[in-house]
């Protein structure tokens, strides 16, 4: 297993990445097929080792970006020529390069500089997008580098509506990007669309694959959770109980406890199963800020 950790190069909040190493000294040894019916960004996978990657996820936008960036792969100059041209474009600051934000915007915000220097620019290239087809996803993985807290959102019109962060496309997104054109090239996952039911239900699966979920937290307030309920939490468990009788190993990351709140569905539900406390990195997306948060990893095998 490689020792050194990999980041997805979607670089979401709260992802995986802190608790890789936490989290997969729990996972079976050997895996004929690593499934993920909730892959984000993909930091996990790019972790594990296996035989076959089977990856889903409900987002079609996220599915298209890993698409997208697979394709790369087999050609990065020419993804990175394609970035300078529309980072250069539209006046995007690129330290990967060259600093070229002014003295004075640095000395007056001091904290925000990127932010106010890319806010005009972003705000165009934005646009653009949203007013053509939408289908260039070199635009928008650019808007995901360049966006507030680096979050796929859309608005009910389907507009992408995120506004500008306080980021950059910097040396380590280029290198990022590279480790993620390696294991891709390496791994060959094959990627899914699907509710995680229907995605789940259609793999012929046996005792020597793995599933790990990352599904929405039923008690946490970020956008990835607000379309969760109380319904989905015990189809979810119900669905992971039929798998256990099957003989399928999985694992499962969940908050028990946050802010007060207790997951009781989760927690009651967990006791038939063996449960790994789990030292949380959670930051939330409205104040950027640790929060009292209890994480857990729960396996059957």
């Amino acid at each position: 297993m490689n020792d050194k950790i990999l980041r997805s190069p979607f670089f979401y909040v709260g992802d995986k990445y802190k608790l890789i190493n936490e989290i997969r000294q729990y996972f079976p040894q050997e895996i004929d097929t690593f499934v993920e019916p909730f892959v984000g960004g993909g930091s996990v996978f790019m972790n594990v080792q296996a035989n076959a990657y089977c990856l889903n996820d409900i987002d079609s936008y996220v599915i298209k970006l890993h698409k997208h960036l697979c394709k790369c792969a087999n050609n990065p100059d020419k993804l990175f020529a394609l970035i300078d041209k529309l980072v250069c474009q539209y006046g995007l600051s690129h330290s990967y390069k060259e600093d070229i934000i002014p003295k004075e915007i640095k000395q007056t915000f001091k904290k925000t500089y990127f932010a106010r220097f890319n806010k005009a620019a972003y705000t165009k290239m934005r646009d653009d997008f949203n007013q053509a087809s939408q289908k260039d996803m070199t635009f928008l993985y650019l808007l995901l580098i360049y966006g507030f807290n680096r979050m796929l959102r859309f608005n009910k019109n389907g507009d992408f509506n995120l506004p500008v962060g306080n980021v950059d496309f910097n040396a380590n997104v280029v290198a990022t990007l590279n480790e993620y054109f390696e294991q891709v090239t390496l791994k060959q996952p094959s990627w899914y669309n699907k509710d995680y039911k229907v995605f789940i239900k259609n793999l012929e699966l046996s005792e020597r694959d793995f599933i790990y979920l990352d599904p929405p937290y039923l008690i946490t307030f970020s956008e990835y959770n607000k379309l969760w309920n109380d319904k989905n939490e015990k189809e979810l468990l119900t669905l992971l109980d039929k798998l256990n009788e099957s003989g399928i190993r999985f694992a499962i990351s969940n908050v028990t406890h946050y802010k007060g709140r207790e997951n009781t569905i989760f927690t009651s539900w967990c006791s038939k199963y063996e449960v790994h406390p789990i030292t949380s990195n959670y930051i939330s997306y409205h104040d950027n800020t640790i929060k009292e948060f209890n994480e857990v990893l729960v396996i059957n095998y």
